[in-house]
């Protein structure tokens, strides 16, 4: 049997648990994945962090397909829509608790760049030391 997948009742349950623990959630992008808009002139190596707190935006709604909002972005209004297929993670932006989901599809090459620095509010993507037994899943235990 089929199921549908879990990343958006994931999405939802872990918001709810981020602002009930007064902390601000922050979701993780693939900025070119089909279907999202966001603002370019804010996405770093094909991804964007965006705040989704209920005092930095307007109208969240987390659907099953979508999670769509009224945010601004250096003062100008913005809607924001994100396909769940693209949300790569959620998590609070004080102690990094959270989840980061497996990509549906694969990453897309980030655009060339002039600067290795990387970007402001980013995760890290630092690899951990490979062991003998293969390389594991960037994952974080959620308490």
């Amino acid at each position: 049997m089929t199921m549908t997948s879990s990343r958006p009742y994931m999405v939802r349950a872990l918001y709810e648990w981020i602002v009930e623990n007064d902390c601000t959630p922050y979701i993780l992008v693939n900025a070119y994945a089909d279907g999202v808009e966001v603002p370019q002139e804010h996405v770093k190596d094909g991804q964007i962090i965006l705040n989704i707190s209920p005092i930095a935006i307007q109208d969240l709604n987390i659907g099953n397909e979508f999670v769509d909002f009224e945010g601004r972005f250096a003062g100008i209004p913005k809607r924001v829509i994100v396909p769940m297929h693209a949300v790569m993670g959620i998590y609070a932006r004080e102690n990094g608790q959270g989840m980061i989901f497996e990509p549906e599809a694969p990453l897309p090459e980030p655009p060339p760049t002039g600067s290795d620095e990387p970007p402001v509010g980013e995760l890290s993507r630092e690899k951990p030391a490979e062991k003998k037994g293969g390389k594991k899943p960037p994952l974080r235990l959620v308490k």
